[in-house]
């Protein structure tokens, strides 16, 4: 990563960019505005077997500017952050605003709702990582998952490194800013045998380089998946357990809480519309956000309205006890904000959690599920179908890889029929959950 990236001096100078444009907005009429900011910077390797694909350099900012003018709402934005580019923005803004229909939800959020803790949650951790560092790393991670028997080719390794500021400040006074990086690294391999090639991949992320995994551990990760599938046939067609292994199974924390999202709910495109209070899954089940969390991947103390972020309970004890809104679809269904402008930080699950071993004993015969393809969920009905692959189990234990078959439910039903979660917690991204395994699904294979 290049050390030009001047952090501090980047962030006041959107604080300012920010205050401009708030000022300009006032002076020409607005009765309220906010302003969005932002500038990252990153660094972008690929390399494929052995040799470098790619060396990519990014930097890129952006402002993004609201004004409310007597009931209506306008909004523009420009990738130049610049004098010149803030008063072209405000005024289109303004201009938009004269042309859009009433709408008695838009405005800001209440002001006694604005942040006023503002932490520093230990998030920005810059990696001094050289282009040729960068490079070395990525080899060698392809280079130890190439190096395991029965690989054939890589399709490539990459590693990323990148940092930014974002801002927002609107016309209640409110101004908060907050620094950020993130780093990942990954590796994708393909192995053959007599019934023809698999591929699989691994990947570490984190917000400081030190808590990566090892490259050349990511590398012989990707070559372990992958010959795991070698072999892989269609499963047998029924009504069977499924288990989301955990590198899945956030996807399913990430469909439920699409479902609570404002937006869905005053549109009326949810099955979970009027569901607050009512039981979705076993009582042993508890679901929340900590967007507080020190270092974690989606924390932050204020969300995309400026409202003080705060631990939000979503399930408790199996029941729906939250919606998750922002101020403007609060005010579409009469509730209040919970202080998710932007979406869940950091969710979290508190349940009873069972080994890998024991999930599979339970599980007894049934599909293990290690990825899935497609995007047949329907947030309206809950009903779910997707393309799958993992492996067959049969008396609680893995037979042999299963590939090119569906399993089709209904989301509420899989709630409900949650029977336990795995303690191999994933925790690469602002989701961290174990495996679940499912009572039952219809599993369409050969």
């Amino acid at each position: 990563m290049s050390k030009a990236f001047d952090a501090a001096a980047q962030q006041a100078l959107l604080e300012s960019r920010a205050e401009q444009a708030l000022a300009l907005a006032r002076h020409l009429g607005a009765d309220a505005c906010e302003v969005g900011a932002s500038v990252d910077q990153g660094i972008g390797i690929s390399v494929r077997e052995g040799e470098v694909e790619s060396v990519e350099l990014s930097r890129d900012q952006g402002i993004a500017v609201t004004v409310y003018l007597r009931g209506h709402k306008g909004s523009a934005s420009s990738t130049d952050a610049g004098e010149a580019s803030i008063r072209e923005v405000v005024e289109k803004a303004m201009a938009i605003a004269l042309y859009t229909g009433e709408d008695p939800a838009a405005g800001l959020a209440d002001a006694e709702l604005m942040a006023t803790e503002l932490p520093d949650l230990d998030v920005h951790h810059p990696w001094p990582l050289t282009t040729e560092q960068a490079i070395e790393l990525a080899l060698a991670c392809e280079a130890a998952g190439c190096a395991e028997a029965g690989i054939r080719q890589s399709e490539g390794a990459s590693l990323s490194s990148g940092e930014g500021v974002r801002v927002y400040a609107n016309s209640h006074g409110f101004l908060g800013s907050q620094r950020g990086s993130r780093h990942s690294l990954s590796c994708m391999l393909i192995a053959e045998d007599a019934n023809g090639m698999q591929r699989d991949y691994d990947y570490t992320s984190a917000r400081n380089p030190h808590e990566l995994r090892d490259a050349g551990a990511v590398g012989r990760k990707a070559a372990e998946r992958t010959l795991q599938r070698l072999g892989a046939r269609r499963p047998a067609t029924g009504r069977l357990p499924v288990m989301f292994d955990a590198t899945v199974a956030s996807g399913l924390v990430g469909h439920l809480m699409s479902s609570i999202a404002g937006g869905s709910l005053y549109r009326q495109a949810s099955f979970l519309c009027d569901r607050l209070g009512d039981r979705l899954f076993p009582d042993w089940f508890t679901l929340g956000e900590r967007p507080m969390e020190r270092g974690a991947m989606a924390s932050s103390p204020f969300d995309n309205d400026g409202v003080q972020t705060r631990d939000n309970v979503f399930i408790e004890e199996g029941r729906l006890a939250s919606y998750m809104l922002s101020a403007y679809s609060a005010r579409r269904l009469g509730l209040q904000t919970t202080g998710n402008a932007g979406g869940a930080r950091n969710l979290r699950i508190a349940a009873p959690l069972a080994s890998r071993e024991e999930l599979l004993a339970r599980m007894g015969r049934g599909v293990l599920v290690t990825e899935l393809m497609g995007q047949g969920v329907n947030g309206v009905t809950g009903d779910y179908s997707r393309g799958a692959a993992g492996f067959w189990v049969e008396n609680g234990e893995i037979q042999y890889p299963v590939e090119e078959f569906t399993i089709a439910g209904n989301l509420e039903a899989m709630f409900k029929g949650l029977q336990a979660v795995g303690s191999d917690i994933d925790t690469r991204g602002s989701i961290h959950t174990g495996s679940w395994l499912i009572d039952e699904m219809t599993v369409a294979g050969g």
